[in-house]
């Protein structure tokens, strides 16, 4: 994958939150508009959709972007610590997202499932960008953006 130079790094990790926000709204919009014939079916294949593309937006951040980030600022080891404990929860609530659609053809047990993802996943995206926006824009570096933002980017 070629590596792209763009010095606002922080704008980028901007439009990739709202993509994945974008995602959670096809998800919403896809359990809403399902015929119960295909319910299971549906439920499965636009959970799994958004639930990958925020595990693997998260993977990258946590295997690349984060690392390099405290090289770079070690002051940033607390912020970083932080957004990594909130993955975690992330992927706690995923993996219970997942369990329920794999247990029930009931949309809205998927709702409620995507509504904590949301909340999580809404405050996490507004303390990432507020603590690491400006020092993305800020870094002089040549990053390859899938491997720093993940396959949504």
């Amino acid at each position: 994958m070629p590596t792209d130079r763009v010095t606002a790094w922080g704008g980028e990790l901007q439009r990739v939150h709202g993509k994945l926000r974008n995602a959670l709204a096809l998800a919403r919009a896809g359990l809403d508009g399902g015929d119960t014939a295909d319910a299971a079916t549906d439920l499965l294949l636009f959970c799994h959709g958004f639930c990958a593309a925020l595990s693997g937006h998260h993977r990258a951040e946590d295997g690349s972007l984060f690392p390099e980030q405290v090289r770079a600022r070690p002051d940033l080891a607390p912020v970083v610590a932080k957004l990594t404990q909130d993955h975690n929860m992330i992927e706690h609530l995923i993996g219970g997202l997942q369990k329920a659609v794999a247990d029930s053809t009931d949309p809205e047990v998927a709702h409620r499932h995507l509504d904590g993802i949301e909340a999580v996943m809404e405050t996490h995206f507004k303390y990432e960008e507020k603590q690491l926006g400006a020092v993305l824009d800020g870094m002089d570096a040549d990053f390859d953006r899938t491997e720093i933002f993940g396959p949504i980017s």
